[in-house]
């Protein structure tokens, strides 16, 4: 059981990395950047575009930003991307606070192995769906950015680099993902070490499981 904790620690502080990154990738309005390429020589402005704002950096010196005006006038995309983003972080907060309870509860403890198993596969499992609901809008963003920038038919001032919210997101889900799958293989571990300690987990349901057991 102590590699198990181990792992346990290791997700814990891998997914609170990766919650306060999706937050911080859902605010930050550089999810597109400017791009400078052939006669765009507007260099002293940079434009950021983010899901909820956009800002003209002039120089680095002087920053604007804008909310966006009305929810209804947004891009269908947009709209399902601020779902997603919004959907990732508040999973990512629940899977959090599962993962501690799951690490209280691996300490030696009346509760048994069955209570352990239960908190450590919920966070597992919201961990990864938390880090697979931040990848889509994150990388569907990357791949238009880079389809638009190579694209001729696009206008130069219209195209686009990745900003710095989509490497932050993708780390983010990443370390989500690394996280849900540490907390899933350490519960594959308990269940698989609770058989031969209890046989009776293993024939519950049965008639014959108390008397196996007695």
């Amino acid at each position: 059981m102590g590699s198990c904790c181990v792992l346990q620690l290791t997700g814990l502080i891998l997914g609170g990395v990766g919650m306060v990154g999706t937050l911080a990738a859902t605010a930050m309005p550089q999810w597109r950047v400017s791009a400078y390429v052939d006669g765009n020589i507007v260099v002293f402005e940079t434009i950021w575009e983010g899901l909820w704002m956009d800002c003209i950096s002039q120089l680095g010196i002087r920053l604007q930003c804008k909310f966006y005006d009305s929810l209804l006038a947004l891009p269908p995309p947009l709209e399902a991307f601020r779902a997603l983003m919004c959907l990732a972080v508040g999973l990512a907060i629940l899977s959090f606070l599962l993962a501690i309870v799951g690490v209280k509860y691996s300490q030696p403890s009346k509760e048994g192995p069955q209570a352990v198993s239960i908190f450590v596969l919920a966070a597992g499992a919201a961990f990864l769906l938390a880090g697979a609901l931040a990848l889509v809008p994150v990388s569907w963003t990357g791949g238009s950015i880079v389809h638009d920038f190579y694209d001729p038919q696009v206008p130069v001032p219209l195209k686009r680099e990745l900003g710095a919210a989509l490497f932050v997101g993708w780390a983010s889900s990443a370390l989500l993902l690394a996280a849900g799958a540490m907390y899933c293989h350490c519960w594959c571990r308990a269940g698989a070490a609770a058989g031969p300690r209890y046989p009776w987990l293993a024939r519950a349901g049965g008639s014959g499981g108390v008397h196996a057991y007695v």
